[in-house]
């Protein structure tokens, strides 16, 4: 029978950043502070979204309600970045973007850790955007995940496919 293993990934699911930008883009329209401002947050490609306001302030405030959305979708605001509020015409805008995958300097990071931190006879493989952890032991997985849920690899991480 083959060792025991995970994999590191850090991925979002689209959906439920879909459902938050529409959250906050209904909020945008009804709330008191945000009346006559314009304010709108949307999707700007794929993994890119655009948030606009007449005043800076309002823009940064959006980009704020936002990340609440973010957060009560139970989205890591690890995986979301924007940009200052850049003035275009009359508008400001604000551009972000939703991170997703580790790329191989992260990737490297995270394998050097479980190799130095880890149990023995613990191996982690990247594989394009994501690691595969592997052990002897099942307990021994169970105390990598804890010891990279410690750490602060400054991305979101999410633990798959443990069998």
């Amino acid at each position: 029978m083959a060792d025991p293993s995970f994999d590191v990934v850090s991925k979002v699911d689209r959906q439920e950043v879909d459902n938050a930008l529409n959250q906050a883009g209904k909020e945008l329209s009804t709330r008191f502070d945000f009346r006559g401002v314009n304010a709108k947050v949307a999707w700007a490609g794929e993994e890119a979204i655009a948030i606009e306001a007449e005043t800076e302030e309002r823009a940064l405030a959006a980009v704020e309600v936002f990340k609440e959305k973010l957060i009560k979708r139970g989205i890591s605001l690890k995986a979301f970045e924007a940009d200052e509020p850049a003035l275009s015409g009359k508008i400001y805008k604000v551009n972000g973007r939703i991170l997703q995958g580790i790329a191989s300097d992260k990737a490297k990071q995270i394998a050097k850790f479980i190799r130095d931190e880890g149990p023995k006879g613990v191996q982690a493989q990247i594989q394009g955007d994501q690691l595969r952890v592997s052990g002897k032991k099942k307990d021994h997985l169970q105390e990598v995940i804890s010891a990279l849920k410690g750490k602060d690899f400054e991305i979101a991480l999410q633990f798959t496919n443990y069998r």
